[in-house]
């Protein structure tokens, strides 16, 4: 991947505090309704966007989905969009600019670098604001030793019990065949087969009677921590949570962690596409990028922000080298293609 070979570079670089600046008037418009995912992940960005940005005069009105492109096609469709800006995920800000559902990212009207970002160049309708991994987790009180590697997690002999994956074949479909020995550099060339399909379905099976699905970010830690299951997967920085606030004695195991991005998007036809901009633009400046690693372990999209982190806190993102060793970077292209066809046979096959 093309936006990553900075990242060892930059990580080494000695770090410095820098303070937010917050301009006297961001918008004209006084008032935003921003939507992202809910629990601990948006209260990162309250706290480094939301409640900074508010002290500019503009009223931000919070809203939280699950990521549904089907409730931002409908408020495009029926000329009724009500959010100015969402926080969306790889391939659903993919599909939905296929579909014209989405503002196509105008970067000077941004004022920003479009080359400072990881991730970029990726797609047209949105901008990177974190990078994130989906890995998995367990609770070191229940197992000692535990898993180190993606196999353990299909490996209910050694490990019994049960576990949890997100209800949705996107990335479990990837872990499948690389515990199934698929090399991860050949994931998608093998997904992207009828008998590759086939295979990441019939190593699921092995393990389908021992999961329990979720479908929402802060159910994984809720269910290591009532004990629910032993190994679940989850968004890196719900987990690293549970551990700094809660105090869980939570592990994560960064072995074929899925390496992704989420993005700020505007829907099409929104009601204030120039206080959005106004928005996108100003918590994508490095020290807003930076102030959020103290809420949460996501990456920072704007490379200028690594130098504002502190060395402790980068050790826990999914962009420290030791965490990149086996990296799994998601294909976001192949799920846009795909994903709707994929979903279907995983929905036919969790109801079987």
């Amino acid at each position: 991947m093309k936006t990553l070979p900075w990242l060892c570079a930059v990580l080494m670089a000695g770090v410095s505090a820098t303070a937010i600046s917050v301009p006297k008037q961001a918008s004209a418009e006084d008032s935003l309704t921003v939507v992202s995912w809910g629990g601990a992940y948006q209260e990162s960005q309250r706290k480094a966007f939301f409640e900074p940005y508010a002290k500019t005069g503009v009223k931000v009105t919070e809203g939280e989905y699950n990521g549904e492109i089907a409730k931002i096609r409908a408020m495009v469709q029926s000329n009724s969009v009500t959010w100015d800006v969402i926080d969306i995920d790889t391939q659903t800000a993919l599909a939905a600019c296929a579909e014209g559902d989405l503002e196509t990212i105008d970067w000077k009207k941004l004022g920003l670098d479009r080359s400072k970002f990881i991730g970029g160049d990726l797609q047209d309708c949105a901008v990177p604001n974190i990078v994130y991994a989906t890995v998995i987790a367990y609770d070191t009180t229940k197992l000692n030793p535990g898993p180190t590697t993606i196999g353990d997690l299909f490996d209910t002999k050694k490990f019994p019990g049960k576990r949890a994956l997100q209800k949705n074949p996107f990335v479990n479909l990837e872990w499948a065949l690389i515990a199934d020995g698929v090399p991860t550099a050949d994931v998608y060339k093998v997904l992207g087969t009828p008998e590759g399909v086939d295979r990441a379905f019939k190593k699921l099976e092995t393990i389908k009677k021992d999961v329990v699905w979720w479908e929402a970010g802060a159910q994984p830690p809720q269910l290591l921590a009532d004990g629910q299951v032993v190994i679940t997967s989850a968004w890196n920085g719900r987990i690293f949570n549970a551990m700094k606030a809660d105090k869980k004695p939570f592990k994560i195991v960064w072995d074929a962690q899925a390496f992704d991005w989420d993005w700020w998007a505007i829907p099409k036809g929104g009601p204030h596409v120039e206080g959005a901009y106004k928005f996108i633009s100003w918590s994508s400046q490095p020290a807003p990028m930076a102030e959020q690693t103290k809420y949460i372990s996501y990456g920072p999209a704007n490379k200028d922000a690594i130098p504002n982190i502190s060395p402790d806190v980068l050790k826990d993102l999914p962009t420290a080298p030791d965490n990149m060793k086996t990296v799994l970077i998601v294909d976001p292209q192949f799920w846009a293609d795909n994903g709707d066809q994929l979903r279907e046979r995983f929905n036919a096959w969790l109801a079987k």
